[in-house]
């Protein structure tokens, strides 16, 4: 999508601006608004494909810092938060495979049709399954917060317990973030045709 430097730049600080603000669950509008952090490493790729080697490292200090700041907020040290534990470090997996899925739609090329809206389906949820098995087990079966015994059985009921969650936040942001992408490709289409001269 971005072609300049300073449109990959943009778009990077629009992304991190949306995170931090969502992911420390503040909003102007109200105070429960969804976590983005999922959407925004997909959009991310779709839109910053070429910018990987900074965009994404910066992206996920991004996010460890908003929690770092949130926890020490509350008055609890870092590491023993519930959600922190060795589990916590295969968030760059799980984003990483957002991340993926976006890159790929963004190689496809889609166009605004049905296969279009067919392929960012396939790399919406692909990607969002990929980061939710590997975010969702590696804390079932590696944080301490999870009281013992643990089971497969046991985990897939967890799974259960969240996926629609976690599902309706980022497929709702990341077809937000598809329809500002749709129109913004039509601009460009439209602008690159006004400006174009008229054949004699």
């Amino acid at each position: 999508m971005a072609t300049t430097q300073n449109q990959r730049l943009g778009i990077f600080l629009a992304l991190a601006l949306v995170m931090a603000a969502t992911r420390v669950h503040l909003s102007l509008f109200h105070h429960d608004v969804w976590d983005a952090s999922w959407a925004i490493f997909f959009l991310a790729g779709l839109w910053l494909r070429g910018s990987f080697r900074w965009a994404f490292p910066l992206l996920m200090v991004e996010a460890v810092l908003v929690d770092y700041v949130v926890i020490s907020n509350q008055g609890i040290s870092f590491w023993d938060h519930y959600c922190v534990s060795a589990a916590y470090w295969f968030l760059v997996p799980a984003y990483l495979s957002l991340w993926l899925g976006g890159s790929w739609l963004a190689r496809q090329q889609p166009g605004l049709n049905l296969r279009g809206l067919g392929m960012a389906a396939v790399a919406a949820i692909g990607s969002w399954l990929a980061c939710y098995v590997v975010s969702n087990g590696s804390f079932y079966w590696l944080s301490d917060s999870v009281p013992q015994p643990r089971s497969i059985g046991a985990w897939v009921a967890n799974m259960g317990d969240w996926y629609l969650f976690f599902l309706e936040a980022t497929m709702l942001y990341i077809a937000l973030g598809l329809v500002v992408h749709a129109l913004a490709t039509q601009l460009s289409r439209t602008l690159g045709h006004a400006t174009q001269p008229a054949r004699k």
